[in-house]
């Protein structure tokens, strides 16, 4: 006896995404089920970019599938990015589907190097990403990109996005020497980072990373009411005065009604190199504790490894230095559960709308 839709229906919300948390049929993520008699063609579409995960998920289904009675089963996994929603009043920018905010209360917490392998986990994963070095007076994307060159003008008033590792981007350390200091006041900072935003070609960019300058200043300010954010993401360390920042910068993003979208704990463990004794440096749990106070994703932890420093510091970070190793699949997890997080919120359709012009004939 030939297996049913409904069979196979079944069989497949048995199987829940770790990322979406929720089974796919809920999620709306199956997209067609085809019944041949014995033979089943499933057709999944994600919401997020998961290169890594769509073997391992289609295995998964399959063997669901055959489990409900049919004999050859065909799961095609593919990913489709759209837009989502973003604070009320503020107009999308062109060429550029989703922006994440990538934020820290407090210096010195790793955040540029969680944005940097963030963006390239993103990339690796499937999708087109950009990164924006929003911090005006301490830029570090160039250096841990690895690059040294000016970006180029076709048209003489936008810039073309820098090239590396298959990652757009766009930070003031392109256009100043790597030893200037940047002695300016608020507003003009504020509108070097609108027109950096703004002024910058982006090319058909599915999640735009912004890493922004530690606090709750200008720069965040004009984020949240001038840039079309469609959630953040908060790196700490476990150090209770690293969380105090960090809850600060967390309630900044809900005043704004920015969603979070989860939190990154950096520098969670240290394990000797030497002898292997692993030790809590800055204490235990933080982030996860964090999390739950705010009812927010807990998205990860990192490691304290020498490794990320000297990679991020040699312009070659992690995720592309080593990209099989356990920290650059910890990034490429973040990655994964940030984007089905976001695929989650309601989706933007105002680029869908045609612009209705009226003439005088």
């Amino acid at each position: 006896m030939a297996v049913s839709q409904l069979q196979v229906e079944t069989a497949l919300k048995e199987v829940i995404d770790p990322y979406l948390e929720k089974d796919l049929v809920s999620a709306k993520a199956v997209k067609n089920i085809a019944v041949d008699g014995d033979n089943v063609t499933v057709d999944v579409q994600l919401g997020y970019p998961a290169a890594g995960w769509k073997d391992g998920l289609a295995a998964k289904l399959k063997e669901k599938v055959i489990g409900a009675g049919a004999k050859n089963a065909t799961i095609k996994v593919s990913s489709k990015i759209e837009s989502h929603g973003v604070q009320k009043g503020v107009k999308p920018i062109p060429n550029i589907k989703n922006i994440i905010a990538v934020a820290s209360g407090k210096g010195g917490v790793g955040k540029s190097t969680v944005a940097v392998n963030l963006a390239l986990a993103l990339s690796v994963e499937g999708a087109n990403v950009g990164i924006l070095d929003a911090d005006i007076y301490g830029p570090s994307q160039p250096r841990m990109l690895g690059v040294k060159m000016k970006p180029e003008s076709k048209d003489g008033h936008s810039l073309e996005p820098i090239i590396s590792y298959h990652l757009q981007s766009m930070s003031i350390g392109y256009l100043i020497d790597e030893e200037t200091p940047m002695i300016w006041r608020g507003p003009m900072v504020t509108q070097a980072l609108e027109q950096l935003l703004r002024d910058t070609s982006w090319k058909d960019v599915d999640y735009l990373i912004v890493d922004l300058p530690p606090g709750t200043g200008d720069t965040q300010l004009t984020l949240a009411q001038k840039v079309p954010v469609t959630g953040a993401l908060i790196v700490t360390t476990p150090q209770d005065i690293a969380l105090l920042d960090a809850r600060k910068g967390l309630k900044m993003f809900e005043k704004v009604e920015i969603p979070v979208l989860g939190v990154v704990e950096n520098m969670s463990t240290h394990i000797c190199s030497k002898c292997g004794h692993e030790e809590h440096i800055f204490g235990a749990g933080g982030g996860q504790k964090m999390a739950d106070d705010y009812d927010v994703d807990f998205l990860g932890s990192l490691p304290l490894d020498i490794r990320i420093r000297e990679e991020t510091d040699a312009g070659r970070p992690t995720v592309i230095a080593d990209p099989d190793c356990r920290i650059s699949q910890i990034y490429r997890e973040i990655a994964r559960r940030v984007t089905a997080k976001l695929s989650l919120q309601k989706r933007d359709f105002s680029a869908k709308f045609p612009s209705i012009v009226i003439q005088n004939t």
